[in-house]
């Protein structure tokens, strides 16, 4: 049976998981396309149209906020970017 997440479950789950936010920064030498795929193939929770969300924030602020999420994913979502091209960091929020 699946429990329910309450608020004392979810503060426990965050403890034990901290999340972290994983920024795509802006990006020169690559297509707006380019970007955008590579956002999409590494991050299967994205759409298309968050991608391009994603992307036009980080074109025009210098950095965006791709996902948050726990250390390890995190790590695993920028190395894919990494391999990209783009330049991607992680931040514990």
């Amino acid at each position: 049976m699946v429990q329910p997440i309450t608020e004392e479950r979810a503060h426990t789950l965050t403890e034990h998981l901290p999340p972290y936010s994983v920024i795509l920064h802006n990006d020169e030498s690559h297509s707006m396309e380019y970007v955008v795929q590579a956002l999409v193939k590494s991050v299967p929770e994205l759409s298309t149209e968050r991608a391009v969300e994603i992307m036009m924030e980080a074109h025009t602020s210098d950095r965006a906020l791709v996902v948050s999420c726990p250390l390890e994913r995190a790590e695993l979502y920028r190395d894919r970017l990494r391999t990209f091209g783009l330049g991607v960091t992680i931040e514990k929020v």
